[in-house]
């Protein structure tokens, strides 16, 4: 028998094959003739139910069975109840056909109580559709078994996983129904932090509770745990995930509600937990009034427009309805992808018209920006145009501290000449204290605004300094990401280096805010959180992402984290305040720093030596003019040219 058996079995899974490849008009005949074929079957049951005996046929039922199948086809089609998919039948469709059988009750009841027919009872118009809708739906849940689940299941290859679902809200009964058409996962349970759920069943499937999750992963062998909670707050999602960062387990989220454009959910939504999840900050809702003060009905120009926070800028000031927008980079390719994206959404209706204009250029030179500044005359300018990645400009240090001090220098003085009433720097944590080139050349940047707003300016000048933005070019998260998808070792450059992190949407939002705020010459400094230390950060991704951690307490683990030893210039702690007692501002998450500065009659002479030395090429004397107008510059760089007497040994300071 055993042996009939195993030569039948693939020959009906075959044929089972068949029938799911048949073409849509196919199978949807087949439907429609199994369906009647019930309807008839259905009328046979209901008749031997009512009259207490089995009659395969008579008079009475072949009236009954044509009426019935006169009024269920077209009735059931204009219900839609042939739209539904069924491999993805679920309560909807089930309450569908229900509701249709109640309809066709009441036609059946109105048609036999003014047409009495002889031999047919009354009560078979109640009787005969809730036989008829209990077939339809068994006959689904069948057909959904055998020809789906019965099939996903042979042709899985492997073993199969088993998963845990965080939340047995509609997202996670969603997400359970999605997993039945996915042949490598089986769902073993829920976990839910209301305690008033634990130990009951959703449809089958145990409820448990939120406490037990590192037992429950242990205990049920669990290889993935889907995160289902897509309204729950950022603070809130940051804790539960918390609760599985020293498991080894793999954990997948479903986004914010927000973020489904159809309010659905299914297993293709979810996506590994990234760092944002990890920050537990709820975003403040913006200042609608501050939005809107620098940009609507302006002409605004960005420089710098293809990089991270500079195209973020772009799309957050094109929602905000300038008349006008200047996209200006250096990079070709960079500023053809930025100005596709909002010529785009120009087109799909997005915004309102506004005039885009892209300027390939490179402020580093005078004439270009001058160029610039004259034909658009900007009411706004944020300048983002900056090369920030530390090695590359501790390596480059004339290319470095020309793109950045010379562009600075350059657009606000054309801003300024043009009276362009809003410029707004993009600065960086990286300037306070400078250990590095980048760092120390952006601060600069942030006293050439400085003594150009005390110089009586009617250009309101204003830096805005935060830390590392999240997905950024560079950004040490894709790179880890990346790392632990090749099976590791993951490297870092020190175990105790630690960052801030915020988002790049988030963060494009606070300078445009920001820099509305600005009355000439202040440093806003942006609540980055708390910071982040970088091993735990990568300790974290290695587990979230069901692997373990490889070190001398577990020799036998999947990915090791290797120190590979500080960059040039590159700091273990990062600062965002050289001075104390920052001031708050109108925005809870803005503050304005107090910072020294440089009166611009001796910072312009300064800047014009450095001119020269950047344009002779001159490494060591830009170096040299670069920490005596830093004095906290304390790289290697700065220690080595301080061997030189310094130029600006006079410059005074004021705070």
């Amino acid at each position: 028998m055993i042996d009939i058996l195993n030569a039948v079995e693939p020959r009906i899974f075959a044929f089972l094959r068949r029938l799911v490849g048949l073409s849509q008009r196919t199978k949807f005949a087949l439907v429609l003739l199994v369906d009647a074929l019930l309807c008839v079957i259905s009328t046979v049951i209901g008749f031997s139910l009512r009259m207490g005996e089995w009659d395969l046929f008579s008079p009475a039922i072949g009236t009954v069975a044509l009426v019935a199948l006169v009024l269920w086809l077209p009735l059931f089609i204009v219900r839609g109840i042939y739209r539904s998919v069924v491999r993805y039948m679920g309560t909807r469709t089930m309450v569908g056909i229900v509701t249709s059988c109640m309809v066709m009750a009441v036609a059946l009841g109105f048609i036999f109580t003014l047409n009495s027919v002889p031999g047919v009872p009354r009560t078979i118009a109640v009787i005969q559709p809730m036989v008829f809708g209990g077939l339809l739906i068994v006959s689904r849940l069948v057909a959904r078994y055998v020809l789906f689940d019965l099939l996903n299941q042979r042709n899985a290859v492997g073993p199969r996983q088993r998963v845990l679902i965080y939340g047995a809200g509609s997202a996670g009964r969603q997400l359970a129904v999605s997993l039945r058409h996915e042949p490598k996962m089986t769902l073993v349970g829920y976990i839910d932090d209301d305690p008033k759920l634990a130990g009951k069943q959703l449809d089958g499937v145990k409820i448990y509770d939120g406490a037990e999750v590192a037992d429950r992963i242990e205990r049920l062998n669990v290889g993935s745990v889907l995160l289902a909670v897509p309204r729950v707050a950022r603070h809130q999602r940051e804790s539960i995930v918390r609760k599985f960062e020293d498991v080894r387990v793999r954990v997948l989220t479903l986004p914010a509600m927000g973020d489904l454009l159809d309010g659905s959910v299914s297993v293709g939504d979810l996506r590994e937990i990234e760092v944002h999840d990890l920050l537990g900050r709820d975003p403040v809702p913006p200042n609608e009034q501050l939005l809107h003060r620098t940009i609507s009905g302006k002409t605004v120009m960005v420089t710098g427009a293809g990089g991270s926070i500079g195209s973020e800028l772009c799309r957050q000031i094109m929602m905000l309805e300038p008349t006008r927008i200047i996209l200006v980079e250096m990079t070709e390719h960079a500023l053809y992808s930025i100005e596709e994206e909002l010529r785009e959404g120009l087109a799909s209706g997005a915004s309102a018209p506004i005039e885009i204009r892209a300027e390939l250029g490179n402020v580093a030179d005078a004439d270009t920006v001058r160029r610039l500044f004259d034909r658009w005359m900007p009411d706004t300018v944020f300048h983002a145009a900056a090369y920030k990645h530390v090695p590359l400009v501790e390596e480059n240090v004339i290319a470095g501290m020309r793109n950045n001090i010379l562009g600075t220098l350059n657009c606000a003085l054309a801003a300024e000449r043009v009276g362009s009433r809003h410029f707004i720097l993009v600065s960086t944590d990286k300037a306070v204290r400078p250990t590095n080139v980048m760092g120390s050349s952006k601060r600069v940047c942030e006293l050439i605004l400085q003594a150009l707003a005390s110089n009586g300016s009617s250009t309101m000048f204003a830096n805005v300094r935060f830390g590392n933005v999240l997905g950024s070019s560079g950004s040490v998260v894709p790179r880890f990401q990346r790392q632990i998808r090749n099976g590791g070792p993951v490297t870092l450059t020190h175990r105790d280096v630690t960052r801030y992190f915020m988002t790049i949407p988030e963060a494009a939002q606070l300078v445009i805010q920001a820099g509305a705020m600005a009355q000439g010459g202040e440093v806003y400094v942006l609540d980055m959180g708390q910071p982040v230390r970088i091993y735990d950060l990568a300790r974290t991704m290695i587990n979230l992402s069901g692997l373990s951690l490889r070190d001398a307490e577990n020799p036998s683990g999947d990915i090791e984290i290797c120190e590979i030893g500080l960059r040039k210039g590159e700091k273990l702690y990062e600062e965002l305040l050289i001075g104390d007692a920052p001031e708050p501002t109108d925005h809870p998450r803005i503050m304005r720093a107090r910072e020294q500065m440089i009166d611009w009659e001796i910072l312009s002479g300064a800047l014009n030596n450095m001119k020269d030395v950047l344009t002779n090429g001159d490494r060591r004397a830009a170096l040299y003019q670069l920490s005596a107008l830093v004095p906290e510059f304390s790289g290697e760089q700065s220690k080595r040219s301080a061997e030189r007497p310094s130029r600006l040994a006079a410059v005074s300071q004021r705070s």
